[in-house]
């Protein structure tokens, strides 16, 4: 009897809070009712491995062909997802003439730059082994990494070109394989751009064991990824920007892919649902426990001084972290209104945005929504006014040589760009939306929060008059559309 009171406790909280993020409710969902526990996904029972897989194994591959024995369409289910490709399918965007591809494997972002000049290091996230440069055999079963998910993260680890740690053990990895938990997808997810913290301020370390303050759906409920990113044939749903254009409701994480019915016992704040995205209120605050990367400055980077994680490397350059950071709010209906190609000429005079959140005021399936801006000082060609990706940790590499104009000329060879050999630096932006920490509904945002004087909304920014508590919603006024991601004052003023 008590055990059932508490979950009754539980799940009351839960109907109040919110877990990720998307403009409209998935329109497949069938089941009604206003409880977000008969809406979760339900896991098979695993079965234990250790008794069941024999070795020895001399690599990742031999682990592979073993495991297709019992799962023999496995592979071939990962090499179809975004996980193994690192690259969408063909779109068409306004400012090219034929489609195009956007994903790790080929585009530019304002971290670590490029993949395409750092897969030493980036492809040790890579749900496959050894791929260390442009013929790495994307149709070959074996090279699927099984391990990479499945095997205990305290056991497995990934080196260089995604290949195995010299130190693991795979036997024992291979018999330590489970259904993903936090710690397997947590491994790249929450060190993800160079380490914890640093591309996303919503996911980090502190989410492998976080308390209900931290975030109430993997705190107090311990809800594993697979929870909200439900998996189908090995296709995980949730999309990220910044590596997309356009993305399907049905491969997206919705909050109403739980919370459906009346949500709040309060109406008006039901009403806020239509141009409000649930995280708005109920994420308050990014990177909570851990500091989150908000700016990087890659032109001091190969210098001789202090080295200090949070503020300088040789290796990249100088950095601003913060914690409790409040999120910038823009309009967002899911998808993308510009994302930087390799290749784009870009105006060195001012901000590029590589990845602009779609939507604006006038936008029916668009919702003020939360993001975590990550701002950058990055390369790029002079004469031919784009930007450049620098090899970094490859042959002859940045890291390695510390010279600027090899470097570049190396990436962008490994790109296919032309570069003039002239090169500057330029401000660069990345949105990301802010979907994980989800408080509590006793720490939501309040009305003051947003309706006063201080509040925390730029009301005219998102293409409103002023504040509209004191004249009405968006549809009552004609309104001119909203300007993207606000100019800010450069972080460089608060480098060390």
């Amino acid at each position: 009897m008590r055990k059932k009171f508490v979950w009754i406790l539980a799940w009351s909280a839960l109907v109040l809070t919110l877990a990720a993020c998307a403009p409209a409710p998935r329109p497949d969902d069938k089941t009604a009712g206003d409880d977000p526990k008969a809406h979760l996904p339900t896991h098979l029972i695993h079965t234990d491995h250790s008794s069941i897989i024999q070795g020895p194994f001399g690599s990742g591959p031999e682990v592979t062909q073993a495991c297709l024995k019992c799962h023999p369409d496995a592979a071939n289910q990962v090499m179809h997802t975004t996980h193994w490709t690192w690259e969408g399918q063909p779109v068409t965007v306004s400012w090219r003439s034929e489609p195009v591809t956007i994903g790790k494997k080929n585009q530019i972002n304002n971290f670590c730059i490029s993949a395409q000049g750092n897969q030493k290091k980036c492809t040790s996230c890579h749900t496959g082994y050894g791929w260390a440069d442009n013929t790495f055999d994307f149709q070959n079963a074996n090279n699927v990494d099984c391990l990479a998910c499945h095997a205990d993260a305290a056991i497995y680890n990934k080196g260089d070109y995604g290949l195995p740690a010299a130190s693991v053990n795979l036997l024992a990895a291979a018999r330590s394989v489970r259904a993903p938990t936090r710690e397997e997808c947590g491994k790249c997810h929450f060190d993800g751009g160079g380490g914890n913290g640093v591309k996303h301020g919503d996911l980090d370390e502190s989410l492998y064991f976080p308390s209900e303050n931290l975030d109430v759906h993997m705190g107090r409920l311990n809800f594993q990824c697979t929870d909200c990113h439900r998996t189908e044939e090995h296709a995980i749903r949730g999309k990220l920007l910044a590596d997309n254009y356009t993305i399907d409701a049905k491969d997206q994480v919705a909050c109403e892919d739980c919370h459906t019915g009346a949500i709040h016992a309060d109406e008006r704040l039901n009403e806020h649902i239509k141009t409000v995205a649930c995280q708005t209120c109920h994420i308050p605050d990014m990177a909570r426990k851990d500091p989150t990367k908000t700016y990087w400055d890659w032109s001091t980077a190969g210098q001789d001084r202090t080295e200090d994680h949070y503020t300088y490397l040789k290796i990249k350059g100088s950095f601003v972290y913060d914690e409790n950071v409040a999120p910038t709010y823009e309009w967002f209906n899911g998808n993308v209104d510009y994302r930087y190609l390799l290749g784009d000429a870009i105006d060195p005079a001012k901000p590029t945005d590589i990845v602009r959140p779609a939507g604006d005021i006038h936008d029916a399936n668009a919702r003020i929504a939360p993001f975590k801006i990550h701002v950058a000082n990055q390369p790029y060609d002079k004469v031919n006014q784009i930007l450049i990706p620098p090899r970094t940790a490859g042959e002859n590499g940045f890291w390695t040589t510390f010279d600027w104009p090899s470097a570049l000329a190396l990436g962008a060879q490994d790109a296919g760009l032309k570069f003039s050999g002239d090169y500057g630096f330029t401000e660069t932006r990345m949105a990301y939306p802010t979907t994980h920490m989800v408080q509590p509904k006793e720490k939501a945002l309040q009305c003051s929060d947003c309706h006063s004087d201080n509040g925390r909304l730029d009301w005219k920014a998102l293409g409103y008059p002023g504040d509209p508590m004191k004249w009405g919603g968006r549809d009552t006024l004609k309104l001119t559309p909203a300007q993207p991601i606000a100019a800010a004052p450069s972080p460089a003023e608060a480098m060390p």
